[in-house]
């Protein structure tokens, strides 16, 4: 497959969906320049059907080659036209945020970096990346999960994301040498600016088309009264539908006030900021990554 492809990774809780929902609203735009797109639609996006099989945590390497065709066949199937460019965004290509619990930080992402790999076949156009804070990522995606699982108290779960095995230099440096993109584009989330800017960065292009900013903003966080209404039903041993606990999100919009539902004690709050401030500095200065810390105006 030697189409050119371009590529928006993530990170997690960096407005992803957001992101997704206007690759959708600007589908027409991107056309007219030759490029399909593909995302998976996880929060109601319009047209996400994107399914990449990468392996997981428990799959050996020696099962990559059979990723890499399964995931070649899913990328022919979205856009067949060898012809025409692809622009993919899936935050999970790294892997799920379900290991952060435990301590780890991707533990499956360089054998789903080589599955990637192997079914492009050419290195990747531009790869773009959006790190965050490890503080405001791990208690974003605790409070994610909570929304539909039951979750252990927060304070039980601190010293696992104390002792987090790595990070992101460690995980970029991985992707960088892995997929071995033309650009690896790498900003941090107070850098993002809107969607739009997002998408200018990542097909530059695209600058002067009036791209549209999606009008509504997805996968909003939910509210701490909702949070703790779904883990008492949750306690209590129920399995609520997904259409339950979204209308208990719903119902709790409104109820703004933080209860502590989640949140790192100072002192630790301050020790993985100046661990984040540190790594920025690193990625800034790893060779082969172009870090913007900048938010390009749109």
């Amino acid at each position: 497959m030697t189409k050119p492809v371009l590529i928006h990774a993530g990170a997690h809780r960096t407005g992803t969906s957001s992101f997704q929902l206007c690759l959708h609203e600007n589908r027409a735009v991107l056309d007219r320049h030759g490029y399909d797109v593909a995302y998976p639609g996880r929060d109601g996006v319009p047209k996400g059907n994107l399914r990449l099989p990468l392996p997981r945590r428990r799959h050996g390497e020696k099962r990559i080659p059979q990723y890499a065709k399964q995931v070649r066949d899913v990328i022919a199937g979205l856009s067949p036209d060898a012809g025409r460019g692809l622009i993919l965004s899936e935050e999970n290509i790294p892997g799920p945020m379900l290991h952060f619990y435990h301590g780890q930080f991707f533990p499956a992402s360089h054998k789903r970096f080589l599955s990637l790999a192997g079914a492009l076949e050419a290195p990747p156009v531009h790869l773009l990346y959006v790190v965050r804070s490890y503080a405001e990522l791990f208690v974003s995606a605790y409070r994610k999960r909570a929304e539909d699982n039951p979750v252990a108290p927060f304070s039980e779960i601190v010293p696992n994301f104390m002792a987090m095995d790595r990070g992101w230099p460690e995980l970029l440096s991985e992707m960088r040498d892995t997929l071995g993109a033309k650009t690896l584009t790498v900003l941090p989330y107070e850098a993002r600016g809107s969607s739009r800017a997002l998408l200018l960065r990542l097909v530059p292009e695209l600058a002067g088309e009036d791209l549209v900013e999606p009008s509504r903003t997805v996968n909003l966080s939910a509210t701490d009264a909702a949070l703790e209404t779904l883990q008492e039903r949750y306690r209590a041993g129920e399995t609520l539908p997904r259409r339950v606990w979204q209308r208990i999100l719903q119902d709790n919009a409104d109820k703004t006030d933080r209860t502590g539902f989640a949140a790192f004690p100072e002192t630790d709050r301050q020790v993985l900021q100046a661990r984040y401030d540190a790594d920025l500095v690193r990625l800034a200065e790893m060779p082969g990554i172009s870090f913007q810390p900048i938010a390009q105006p749109v």
